[in-house]
């Protein structure tokens, strides 16, 4: 019986899952790469973070999102389950919008960081 739990996510771009895990000063490692769970099991994984605990945390490719694969029993994270998966995403988000902005010849003209965890960001495009 797997201990392991599958949590959908929005996310689909891998680069800027990356980006957004680097922003947060989390050391993960590119796969494609086995995270360990309860009993020596593994799955597959696109990311793995490793936890001092040996149970690691990962991101895999379900066929249309990157799922959240771990063993909830072991997290050990600063944040809860929710709080990580809310910053990844935001930080996601934001990386996202940067990304398919700039392909469409936008630049970021002003950025703010709001007291409540939110970004504001202004993008401009010129055209002549």
């Amino acid at each position: 019986m797997s201990h392991f739990t599958n949590i959908k996510t929005q996310i689909r771009n891998l680069q800027s899952l990356e980006a957004a895990l680097s922003d947060l000063a989390i050391d993960w490692k590119k796969g494609p790469r086995k995270v360990r769970g309860y009993q020596g099991q593994t799955r597959q994984a696109e990311i793995a973070i490793e936890q001092d605990n040996n149970y690691d945390i990962g991101f895999s490719w379900n066929g249309s999102e990157y799922e959240l694969v771990a063993d909830l029993q072991y997290w050990q994270q600063n944040l809860s389950v929710d709080g990580f998966i809310r910053q990844v995403t935001q930080r996601y988000a934001y990386h996202t919008v940067i990304n398919e902005s700039a392909k469409q010849g936008f630049q970021v003209a002003e950025q703010q960081n709001n007291q409540d965890g939110s970004i504001r960001l202004v993008v401009q495009r010129w055209s002549a």
